[in-house]
């Protein structure tokens, strides 16, 4: 079987058209995990973006219905951004939502990206839980490395369960108790989020996902972890992109 379509897994191609199966139903699924917006917050927070975003501009990767988007406005309120996903549905949740004019949606994976629809370089990016479903996440990291100035914050929401026998226990049994459920019983198909479920066994530890970041040319590479249930489960990954003549 090949690394992009595993046991319970759909092929990365279709992953898009299947968040936009489960758009209509999606926030309510999230919205039962009581530390689920915090968390995005504290991981937009770890960028320390100075003076509530003043005069910066913000790039949000894999934005979904908007909820990483809220995150980064939250703590960035000043700032113009920039976000983008590859499901035409999940970006009509976040559209319909009412965000500011400092805030633009663009629809597109992260392969097809134009650097000058985007309007870039950015300040600082934040990508929630979008690297584990990209087909070349090598691929994908140097595409938002390119998209950063030099010196611009990388800081990565994902869950990741690889290095803990109880983290990767605890991550199974929450989604086949309350997660492939309760998106079966939102959306009438649970394939989305057995894929879900599937694509956090199959993607890196948090030891070799920091290498990742460091291949793809990215500096000043830590980890930081989350509380509650989600201790273990879920982090926050944060990167510097290269400074001008810094080798990468």
């Amino acid at each position: 079987m090949s690394a992009a379509q595993r046991s319970d897994g759909l092929p990365r191609a279709e992953v898009p058209a299947a968040f936009d199966g489960a758009a209509h139903s999606y926030d309510r699924l999230v919205g039962a995990n009581p530390g689920y917006h915090g968390q995005l917050r504290l991981s937009a927070a770890r960028l320390r973006l100075p003076g509530a975003g003043a005069g910066l501009r913000l790039l949000d990767a894999g934005c979904g219905t908007g909820a990483s988007t809220a995150a980064v406005l939250a703590v960035a309120p000043l700032a113009e951004i920039v976000a983008f996903d590859a499901s035409r549905q999940m970006l009509a949740q976040a559209e319909a939502k009412g965000f500011p004019t400092s805030v633009r949606f663009v629809h597109s994976t992260v392969e097809d990206l134009d650097p000058a629809e985007l309007g870039g370089p950015f300040d600082a990016c934040l990508a929630a839980y979008l690297i584990r479903n990209l087909a070349d996440p090598d691929a994908g990291l140097a595409k938002l490395r390119g998209l950063l100035k030099p010196g611009a914050r990388l800081a990565i929401h994902e869950y990741s369960v690889a290095d803990s026998r109880l983290a990767r226990a605890v991550w199974n049994a929450v989604c086949w108790g309350i997660v492939i459920p309760a998106g079966r019983l939102g959306s009438g198909d649970a394939a989305l989020y057995r894929h879900l479920r599937s694509s956090v066994n199959h993607f890196d530890g948090a030891r070799s996902f920091q290498q990742r970041l460091v291949r793809a040319g990215f500096t000043e590479v830590s980890v930081a972890p989350m509380g509650g249930w989600q201790r273990g489960v879920a982090h926050t990954f944060l990167g510097t992109a290269p400074s001008a003549g810094e080798p990468t």
